[in-house]
């Protein structure tokens, strides 16, 4: 649709693959995977808009096929939800998501830190539940 065509100045500029999706993940019916491990490629980077549907289906699906994930949450959203299980807003949306993200599925950072982490090689900081767990226990009991 025309709401989600390319920007024009994206459009524009070379790209070394192309996939078009219709469903969340961008792995589902598309032959990113192949291309990936067909160039090496064995960490990806996801932004775009929505971070608790397309972004977390791809980012869990990337981690299921064995891809390291970098989720730069400055560069993503979320939008509002009211249905029979209650409200959230897309703040809160977000930021759950992310905190869960880091917690097992990605490193979550700002698009900044992820520029530095390229020039400088290092990587990410990446966490674990039992760890994230642990210091959300430590918080709670201070």
């Amino acid at each position: 649709s025309h709401g989600g065509e390319l920007h024009p100045e994206i459009a524009r500029r070379a790209r070394d693959h192309y996939v078009e999706k219709t469903l969340p993940s961008a792995f589902t019916g598309t032959d990113l995977e192949d291309w990936l491990r067909a160039n090496g490629i064995d960490t990806i980077a996801v932004v775009g808009y929505m971070t608790h549907n397309c972004d977390l289906s791809t980012i869990i699906h990337a981690v299921h096929m064995g891809f390291a994930v970098e989720f730069l949450s400055d560069a993503s959203g979320s939008v509002h939800y009211a249905n029979r299980a209650g409200y959230a807003s897309a703040e809160d949306i977000h930021r759950v998501v992310s905190v869960v993200l880091q917690s097992r599925f990605a490193a979550v950072l700002k698009t900044a830190e992820w520029i530095d982490c390229l020039r400088t090689g290092t990587l990410p900081e990446r966490d674990t539940i039992h760890a994230s767990n642990q210091r959300a226990l430590a918080r709670n009991a201070a």
